[in-house]
């Protein structure tokens, strides 16, 4: 259990990273990078699941990560623009 959250946070974190980058960001902090990347993640295989998409290796599951961290990204700047 302790391995896979380890894992899980180096992902979040990696994912958080590309994400930030990929939107032309200059990233949110090693902090603010976990918190997008793993909020990501969850998002993302969330979605995945409900298309019927699963990732098994490494790399599925950080472009898994990187889509959800990406969606994530737009539905919070989406909200903000809306003043919810």
């Amino acid at each position: 259990m302790g391995l896979y959250l380890v894992w899980f946070l180096l992902i979040g974190l990696l994912a958080g990273y590309i994400t930030g980058r990929l939107t032309k960001g200059s990233g949110f902090g090693m902090l603010g990078d976990l918190v997008i990347g793993v909020v990501g993640s969850l998002l993302g295989g969330f979605l995945f699941r409900l298309v019927g998409l699963e990732a098994y290796s490494l790399i599925g599951q950080l472009i898994m990560a990187v889509v959800g961290s990406f969606i994530f990204l737009k539905l919070v700047g989406y909200l903000r623009r809306k003043g919810a």
